[in-house]
């Protein structure tokens, strides 16, 4: 039974920082690919940040690059998205999500993602 379960979120001042975790388990995990996702009120989901299956490739958005830096521990079966600077433009519920890594470069796409967490709530505000 696979599961991936976000935590870390909270109300959070601009230009404070927050570090969110994934706890994944029922997965090979160093044979999948993590993404970091958000999704603000009336918005699309977005693409935050991923890091390849063996850790050597990460990926940002344009929106968070320089701020946020995302990591994983294939041993511990976690995933960290470290935010820093944060803006209130940086609110909503992210989701941590895994896909079947096969390629050199994690893409930043809902769409190639399998499986997900129900997120958790980030509120940057003052």
């Amino acid at each position: 039974q696979w599961q991936l379960v976000e935590s870390g979120g909270g109300l959070v001042q601009p230009g404070g920082s927050l570090t969110l975790s994934c706890v994944i388990s029922g997965f090979t995990l160093s044979i999948y690919d993590i993404g970091w996702f958000r999704q603000a009120p009336g918005s699309e989901r977005e693409g935050v940040s991923c890091i390849t299956k063996r850790g050597t490739e990460t990926v940002y958005g344009e929106a968070v690059k320089g701020r946020f830096t995302i990591s994983r521990d294939n041993t511990k079966m976690t995933s960290h998205l470290q935010m820093d600077k944060l803006t209130p433009e940086d609110t909503g519920v992210y989701f941590c999500a895994v896909r079947f890594g096969v390629q050199v470069r994690c893409p930043l796409y809902v769409e190639d993602y399998d499986h997900w967490g129900r997120g958790t709530q980030v509120t940057v505000s003052s």
